[in-house]
């Protein structure tokens, strides 16, 4: 064997290699409901929304008994609805009907090739679309809260829409390959490869990472924005939180800090509740 054959199997390998490992890397862990909101003390019932592939999403639907807005929430990466259980409780008790849902491959949902940030939002919009069909009163006024990936994702959906009234994004990064290069760092892979790899994933999820980044998309939404981030937050820096509202020439953006969240504290987050809700009062989500 030449060493040119023996070169250009080692590369092969390699790159086969590295190809497996950015899909089995990049694979959202599953997690199933084990609680339910009865746990805490709200009526729901269980749904079933269809996607656009036909794919279903497991829902849960927490309506108040009057005509009221809705708030659709999505959970981060290998989420579950359950797990955002805890930001609900607020918009519950403040009068708004409330819709859980588990993007694909998450929790109770259908399977899919892969998860994306564009896939999160394409779920988000199914669901805009389910409550659409629902009564009057809940379809007139909609707004959207994400976790992570989840709040990259209704930034996405929302900048394609124009029938959103207030997106709450909780620990949002500002831009993928920022935050994917964080990530690899951690595994001393050369420059050159990381590279690579990021244009693979954008070859994989079809849409490049400066359309999807939601620094840049902030500035297609039309409707305000309220970003919610921890300052303890490792995964995502707060730079990141900065970044969106500095990246647009809009004042349609608030901040909200939160001094001892990290990037996981939805219970730190439900705290401060109060403020979110005041922030959907001050845009006329709530009276």
């Amino acid at each position: 064997m030449n060493s040119i054959v023996f070169t250009l199997l080692i590369t092969a390998a390699t790159l086969t290699t590295i190809l497996l490992a950015v899909h089995i890397g990049f694979r959202a862990p599953r997690r199933k409901e084990k609680g339910t909101p009865a746990d805490f003390g709200l009526a729901y019932s269980e749904i079933s929304i269809r996607t656009l592939e036909g794919k279903r999403l497991y829902a849960w639907w927490l309506p108040v008994p009057s005509t009221s807005p809705t708030i659709i929430l999505m959970h981060g990466w290998g989420g579950n609805a359950e797990l955002m259980l805890p930001l609900a409780v607020p918009f519950r008790n403040a009068g708004l009907n409330v819709l859980l849902l588990d993007a694909r491959n998450h929790g109770r949902s259908d399977s899919a090739s892969f998860s994306s940030l564009p896939r999160f939002a394409e779920d988000v919009s199914s669901a805009i679309n389910w409550v659409k069909m629902q009564d009057e009163g809940q379809r007139d006024t909609i707004s959207l809260l994400g976790h992570s990936v989840g709040a990259g994702a209704v930034l996405y959906a929302a900048s394609l829409r124009d029938d959103i009234s207030a997106v709450i994004s909780v620990s949002a990064f500002a831009h993928p390959e920022w935050m994917m290069r964080r990530y690899l760092q951690r595994f001393w892979i050369p420059k050159l490869v990381t590279t690579w790899v990021l244009r693979y994933v954008e070859w994989i999820i079809q849409h490049r990472f400066e359309e999807i980044a939601p620094m840049n998309t902030v500035c297609k939404v039309k409707c305000p924005i309220l970003l919610v981030h921890g300052k303890m937050d490792e995964t995502v820096p707060v730079t990141d939180a900065l970044a969106i509202q500095k990246n647009c020439n809009v004042t349609s953006i608030d901040l909200l800090l939160i001094e001892d969240a990290g990037h996981e504290s939805v219970e730190k987050v439900e705290h401060h509740g109060y403020q979110m809700i005041d922030f959907l009062k001050k845009v006329g989500v709530l009276s």
